[in-house]
């Protein structure tokens, strides 16, 4: 069974419609990813799903309850695109706050050494970084052992290190068997972290699959380029079916096609004794795929 399930979702603001009728369900044990431009309504998707507001129609299942039932409120941690905590507040005060709402809370020294943040137990709120609020923000939503975490943008505002040591943490959790629903513009962190993947763009889902799935359904070509080592014939190259087409850029060779396009090409070269110098495989990326989906050049 899954765990959440959305039907049919709506939300509205005045005359502005949010979400139109968004379905989709996340299965236990999975990183589910909201992809979409800004303004797309994946925000508040997640919000309606962790009961933070109202939907206007449709219908929302969380471990088979609804959003706002005060019983998930010990199962589902959520962090929040912004959130504030009183300026005085220490970032050991705020874990240890959060720590006791919940009946069997994660050790909130090992969350916060995990998340880089043990430098900072006693540092006030107002005194934090960016990107330690962010952190800070992240443990908050883990402290309390939930079987589901929403996260939304989770790394915006940590540097690259940080956000490979959170994404790491993230998959640890889940090793754990936490469901989590990741809201991400970051297509290396979609890429990285997701099972699967919900495109939302102008309030509708517009593509659900894998990561591999959503990269493969816009394009199966490839591109190898490479320096051959002695003069090639194109017409050797173009005589393997995986070939479609060959293209010189002065001393560079382009081969475009599908398949095993690889193992095409270097059988050639070795059958000519050929050496490729350079060589590069280029195919569709999850960049690729999505501005082709919100259909955005």
């Amino acid at each position: 069974m899954p765990v959440i399930e959305v039907q049919n979702l709506r939300k509205r603001y005045g005359d502005t419609v949010a979400v139109r009728e968004v379905s989709f369900t996340v299965e236990r044990g999975e990183i589910f990813g909201i992809l979409g431009p800004n303004g797309a309504g994946k925000t508040t998707t997640v919000e309606c799903v962790s009961g933070l507001r109202v939907p206007d129609d449709g219908t929302i299942s969380v471990l088979g309850r609804p959003p706002r039932d005060k019983e998930l409120r010990k199962l589902v941690g959520v962090q929040l695109q912004e959130s504030q905590l009183p300026d005085k507040m220490t970032v050991q005060e705020a874990l240890q706050l959060y720590a006791s709402f919940y009946p069997a809370p994660a050790d909130w020294r090992a969350l916060a050494r995990e998340l880089g943040l043990s430098d900072n137990l006693r540092t006030r709120y107002a005194k934090l970084s960016g990107g330690r609020k962010q952190r800070l923000s992240i443990g908050l939503a883990l402290v309390g052992n939930p079987e589901i975490a929403i996260l939304d943008e989770l790394t915006t505002g940590l540097d690259p290190q940080a956000r490979r040591d959170t994404w790491d943490l993230i998959e640890s959790i889940r090793d754990t068997g936490v469901t989590i629903v990741l809201v991400t513009h970051f297509m290396e962190e979609a890429e990285r972290l997701c099972d699967r993947l919900a495109v939302i763009d102008h309030g509708e889902v517009v593509a659900l699959d894998t990561p591999a799935g959503l990269v493969s359904a816009i394009s199966a070509e490839q591109r190898i380029r490479f320096r051959p080592s002695d003069p090639l014939d194109d017409a050797l190259l173009l005589a393997a079916p995986e070939v479609t087409s060959v293209e010189r850029h002065g001393t560079q060779v382009e081969v475009v096609g599908t398949g095993n396009l690889l193992h095409a090409v270097t059988s050639v070269l070795a059958a000519h004794q050929i050496i490729a110098n350079d060589l590069r495989i280029e195919q569709a990326s999850l960049d690729e795929a999505f501005v082709r989906l919100v259909g955005k050049d």
